[in-house]
């Protein structure tokens, strides 16, 4: 995946049981943005739809957290090789050497989209192509 995927906010969707995980994404690919997280959020972030994804990442802490959250282990080839559901604040995930990143959701998002290990996951941006229509099917009269 290039750094323009990864930049900003990206949607989630389990390709294997045809569910959006995540409509709305932020990436966490720098240090700082990993180091802080999700730390100093509010259950208000919470909602269906919203999640972090952090790579690079093996495992994940919830220390100073407010509110439970799920946790999605993804391969470097963005199969699901984890999961941890309702991880409560003040705990320390299991770190999975398969793992490349992880994906930090709202509780009870993996039992909604019936995530399991072995599903294949799709994380695109969710900015359009710059290019119109009319560039793309140009046929050069």
């Amino acid at each position: 995946m290039g750094n323009k995927q990864r930049q900003g906010t990206v949607y989630v969707y389990n390709r294997t049981r045809e569910a959006f995980v995540a409509t709305e994404a932020t990436v966490a690919d720098s240090y700082v943005r990993r180091l802080v997280g999700l730390l100093g959020k509010t259950k208000r972030w919470a909602k269906v739809g919203t999640g972090l994804w952090i790579v690079p990442s093996r495992g994940v802490h919830t220390i100073g957290m407010m509110f439970p959250i799920d946790l999605v282990f993804l391969s470097k080839e963005k199969e699901v090789v984890h999961v941890e559901e309702y991880v409560r604040p003040f705990r320390i995930s299991r770190v999975s050497l398969r793992a490349s990143s992880v994906l930090e959701l709202p509780p009870h998002t993996i039992y909604r989209t019936g995530t399991k290990v072995g599903d294949q996951i799709e994380i695109s941006s969710l900015i359009p192509s710059k290019e119109t229509p009319e560039q793309v099917s140009s046929t050069g009269d």
